[in-house]
């Protein structure tokens, strides 16, 4: 069964929009996972950017208390934010590049060019009972990389087929690399999930990729709940995620 991670930033980035530097507001992302969770979601993301744009370490916190399936925490690999992942425990991490000027994470991780500071990292997780995941393009040289580190999961980077989606060229081209991917994953023993620009237009296809585990949507769940509610949201992407196969060729 293939997974559904439901990515609560943007419920925090319209909260922080009138309510930044205080202590309550809305919308409040701990109800909308509540809300998810309650909806079917497998799992709650959420990224503690460097610059607390939008989750707040008091929202990771609570997180961690009350989610009940699988909270995946996306961070960069830096001391401070290391530190409060050692401290908070989810259940696992998802490693991701952050640049300040980006809206949201634009690229995929250089894994390449950082075996042996994520491997660091990822041993101080795994020693914390956290496990790692790494978010990548899907490059040949990045997923061996991933592998040299020691990581559980690679997260397959989909921006580059949610742009090209218009295009029947440009998709089918970023479905091979995705496809290829996580083939290559696979036989170097790494778990794949696959996020970013996914949406219930485009995420079909994405069934021809083989040996995924998860899915992580955020941003249009969260649009599309401005129409018809959260909990119809999660359970429309869900519907779209049944009969995928792993083992599909």
């Amino acid at each position: 069964m293939l997974k559904l991670g439901v990515n609560i930033d943007h419920v925090a980035t319209l909260r922080e929009a009138r309510y930044r530097g205080r202590e309550n507001g809305e919308p409040d992302p701990v109800a909308a996972a509540l809300a998810c969770e309650a909806a079917g979601a497998h799992g709650i993301t959420a990224h503690l950017r460097e610059d607390r744009r939008h989750i707040q370490d008091r929202d990771a916190w609570k997180l961690r208390e009350v989610v009940k399936t699988r909270l995946n925490l996306e961070m960069a690999s830096t001391p401070e934010i290391v530190g409060i992942a050692l401290n908070l425990k989810p259940n696992i991490v998802c490693i991701v590049p952050e640049r300040r000027q980006e809206v949201t994470t634009e690229g995929g991780l250089d894994v390449a060019g950082k075996v042996a500071a994520l491997e660091e990292t990822r041993k101080r997780m795994n020693d914390a009972g956290i496990e790692v995941s790494l978010f990548i393009a899907p490059d040949p040289a990045q997923i061996q990389a991933a592998a040299r580190t020691g990581a559980q999961f690679i997260e397959l980077h989909t921006g580059a087929y949610a742009e090209g989606f218009g295009s029947l060229q440009a998709r089918e081209a970023q479905l091979e690399r995705l496809i290829t991917g996580a083939h290559q994953a696979h036989s170097l023993g790494l778990k794949v999930n696959a996020g970013h620009g996914l949406n219930y237009r485009n995420l079909p296809f994405i069934h021809r990729v083989p040996h995924l585990v998860e899915l992580n949507i955020g941003h249009s769940i969260i649009s599309r709940a401005v129409s018809v509610g959260l909990g119809a949201a999660v359970t429309e992407m869900l519907r779209l995620l049944q009969g995928y196969s792993a083992d599909v060729v």
